[in-house]
């Protein structure tokens, strides 16, 4: 994050005429593409420039909720299968989903 706070600095100070520095060495300075760093420009010009991701502080889409997470482990204590043949059965979530609900719940033996 801080890499394209330094960039814009740069940048906004270039367009105000405050430094001689051209975009190619602003780019090799932060690390940059040079044609990131135009893009940047252009963003600076039009106003629109976002600092932060904006799907920071998000949920995923793809988190599996509790209310699964729960039928999962139930079906799993009712059942005599290994946990490989459970997850087949299952289908819905990868092997390394429900191994880990599982774990996380203990019901697997310790090694």
């Amino acid at each position: 994050m801080g890499k394209k706070i330094d960039a814009a600095k740069l940048i906004a100070d270039k367009l105000r005429g405050k430094t001689y520095l051209t975009y190619i060495e602003i780019a090799n300075i932060t690390g940059y593409h040079p044609k990131y760093i135009l893009k940047l420009k252009k963003e600076i010009l039009e106003g629109n420039i976002k600092l932060n991701h904006g799907n920071k502080n998000r949920e995923p889409i793809n988190k599996i909720s509790q209310k699964e997470k729960d039928y999962i482990i139930n079906l799993y204590k009712r059942s005599n299968a290994s946990i490989r043949k459970f997850c087949k059965f299952y289908g819905r979530r990868s092997y390394s989903c429900i191994y880990n609900i599982l774990k996380e719940a203990e019901l697997l033996e310790k090694d």
